[in-house]
């Protein structure tokens, strides 16, 4: 699955995953479906202003004002629910800048009228092939409004979380460990992370002085074998 980088004005790094031709397929036809139901109502209240209008240009005014939403639904729906429709929520997706810039209504606009050339003239043929031969799985209106459909599914691993992964025959150091709170243990273990990470090792070393100073005990071992210990300890005590 292809992966998007985005550095944003912040010099911040986000990751996304950008979502499969499946996936936009399935999302696409849950608006179909939606729209299909909306004409259906449209023909219903056709029939009922056919019987209070005689005039024909008036029942026909009626009913294509009745369809003007279903007509602008990618656009309305985009624009008001930050680059979603219906089917993009169920599926968990939505359209991204590529820059990391919010999405201008005149984006959306630019993907709502090639959908003309992309889906509607060529029966989606145009959008598929884009999608297949494109790196980023842009069809031609992502292309032109610099867009992309990215999902927006959580993955939780137990490293964004306070468990810690241990053996059934895993034997715990420090037995004071639950002294500790779930709100500790979560901010020792971002502190932890982001320390190894960067070779922070005075950070770590401060850190492993705080949590002794809170469980009151002196151990033999290194900061780093010290706080991964405590965690592992927390996480079985707690589980």
């Amino acid at each position: 699955m292809n992966n998007l980088q985005i550095n944003t004005t912040q010099n911040v790094n986000l990751s996304y995953t950008i979502v499969s031709i499946g996936e936009r397929i399935l999302a696409f036809f849950v608006d179909v479906f939606i729209l299909y139901l909306y004409s259906v109502l449209v023909e219903l209240a056709g029939d009922a202003i056919g019987y209070v209008y005689e005039d024909r240009w008036t029942q026909r005014g009626l009913i294509a004002f009745l369809f003007l939403p279903a007509m602008t639904y990618s656009l309305l729906m985009h624009s008001l629910f930050n680059g979603r429709t219906v089917g993009k929520m169920l599926m968990k997706m939505r359209v991204v800048r590529l820059d990391g810039s919010p999405v201008h209504w005149s984006s959306y606009l630019v993907r709502w009228m090639l959908r003309l050339v992309d889906i509607w003239v060529f029966i989606g043929a145009v959008g598929l092939l884009g999608i297949l031969f494109s790196e980023r799985r842009q069809r031609v209106g992502d292309a032109a409004a610099g867009t992309v459909v990215i999902s927006t599914k959580i993955k939780t691993k137990v490293s964004h979380t306070i468990l810690e992964e241990i053996t059934e025959d895993y034997r715990p150091t420090f037995t004071n460990v639950t002294l500790l709170t779930d709100k500790d243990v979560r901010l020792i273990k971002e502190i932890y992370q982001i320390a190894i990470k960067s070779n922070d090792f005075k950070t770590l070393k401060a850190l492993r002085k705080k949590v002794e100073g809170i469980l009151k005990n002196n151990s033999e071992l290194y900061d780093k074998q010290y706080i991964s210990t405590v965690l592992k300890d927390y996480n079985f005590y707690t589980q």
